[in-house]
C-alpha cells in the first residue's frame, strides 16, 4: 500500500491488487472523513445482518475513490494549489482513495473498466468541482 502525502495532507493512497490481507483490512486512517476497507474471508465467513443508523455527519468535502476491474488509467496527483505533484498508474485489480489535493485521469487501454465511489449526492459540477488544467 502507498500512501501519498503533501505538507501533511493525505492526496492518495494506493492499494494494489497485491496487498490485500486476510480479513477485514482498513485502507484509511480512522480520523479520515472516508473510510474504505478490504474483505478476504474463507467459505463459511458469516457478518452479522444489520442496518446503518441515520446519525448526522458533516462532511466538507467531497471524496472520491477508483477501482480499476479491468484495464489501466494513469492518476496525476496535484496539490491543493492546482501545482502538480506526481502520477502512478493503477492496473486491473487496483483501487485509490483520493482525500485532499487534485487528481486527474488518463485512460490508458482500450475497454477499461473503473468504478466511482465518492459521497453524494452530486449537485453540479460548479458546486461540486474546481476544474483547472
Amino acid at each position: 500500500m502507498l500512501k501519498i502525502e503533501h505538507e501533511g495532507q493525505i492526496i492518495s493512497i494506493v492499494y494494489r491488487n497485491e496487498d490485500w490481507v486476510k480479513g477485514l483490512n482498513f485502507i484509511t486512517p480512522d480520523e479520515m472523513f472516508v473510510q474504505v476497507g478490504s474483505w478476504w474471508y474463507d467459505k463459511g465467513k458469516e457478518l452479522a445482518s444489520h442496518i446503518h443508523n441515520d446519525f448526522d455527519r458533516i462532511a466538507s468535502r467531497t471524496q472520491e475513490s477508483v477501482y480499476v476491474k479491468r484495464g489501466s488509467m494513469k492518476v496525476i496527483l496535484y496539490t491543493e494549489q492546482k501545482k502538480y505533484l506526481q502520477e502512478y498508474t493503477l492496473f486491473e485489480g487496483d483501487l485509490a482513495v483520493f482525500a485532499f489535493g487534485g487528481h486527474g485521469y488518463q485512460i490508458l487501454e482500450d475497454d477499461t473498466q473503473v468504478i466511482e465511489s465518492k459521497n453524494g449526492p452530486f449537485i453540479d459540477v460548479t458546486t461540486d468541482k474546481t476544474k483547472f488544467d
